[in-house]
């Protein structure tokens, strides 16, 4: 099992930026695909953005434009970088990992990310 561990999250005013961080315990250059959800209070998780083994990444429609996702696979680590924050982008926010030919699924514990005035 991979084990992920996020960081960067924080209170930001609506408008700001963050980068969030998930240092990966494994190679992620093997990785299937990495991925970042989010889980607001009363809410299912859902999935903001994903990036493959070919570095082709997707996004949802509320953060396309505004998210970034990206990796260093010298560093195994994976990031969203989060410009133009809004209050509905109040969340923690989860890391994923797809590994192995049995399509494994890890999970990061989260890190809360608040944007209010």
């Amino acid at each position: 099992q991979v084990q992920l561990v996020e960081s960067g999250g924080g209170l930001v005013l609506p408008g700001g930026s963050l980068k969030l961080s998930c240092a990966a315990s494994g190679s992620i250059s093997s990785f299937n695909v990495m991925a970042w959800y989010r889980q607001a209070p009363a809410n299912v998780r859902e999935w903001v953005a994903s990036i493959a083994a070919g570095d082709s990444t997707s996004y949802a429609a509320s953060v396309k434009g505004r998210f970034t996702i990206s990796r260093d696979n010298a560093k195994n680590t994976l990031y969203l970088q989060m410009n133009g924050l809004k209050p509905e982008d109040t969340a923690v926010y989860f890391c994923h990992a797809r590994t192995g030919a049995s399509n494994f699924d890890s999970w990061g514990q989260g890190t809360q990310v608040t944007v209010s005035a």
